[in-house]
């Protein structure tokens, strides 16, 4: 499985990012190798709006099915859910202690947005 990290650095030891839409990398990993690619988000950080949807529609044009971040707003939310992608959120730390609550069943499918749009 692939799974989209919004993170603020380029690696596994990376803290996850709160932000959908603003954040500053997402670090796609592969669930089965552990192997990762880091994915720049800079576009969208200072956009002043649409950010989420975009972010959403970069997210699934990098073949992820799932994310796990901090957050996520009602419109990228739609978006994630309408390309089949899973959306994990509330989780904290780092990366790596991210894929594992996931692979733990630690963290749950979320079923809505947890935010209102223009969360910074």
């Amino acid at each position: 499985m692939k799974i989209a990290i919004t993170c603020q650095g380029t690696t596994l030891d990376s803290l996850v990012d709160p932000r959908f839409g603003r954040a500053r990398y997402f670090l796609l990993v592969d669930t089965d190798t552990m192997q990762t690619t880091a994915h720049d988000n800079a576009q969208n950080l200072n956009a002043p709006q649409g950010a989420g949807i975009q972010a959403a529609q970069a997210v699934a044009r990098l073949g992820a099915d799932a994310v796990i971040t901090g957050h996520v707003g009602p419109k990228a939310f739609a978006t994630l859910r309408t390309a089949n992608i899973a959306v994990y959120t509330q989780a904290g730390g780092t990366v790596r202690e991210a894929i594992e609550q996931w692979k733990k069943g630690q963290l749950q499918a979320s079923q809505e947005a947890d935010v209102q749009g223009h969360w910074t």
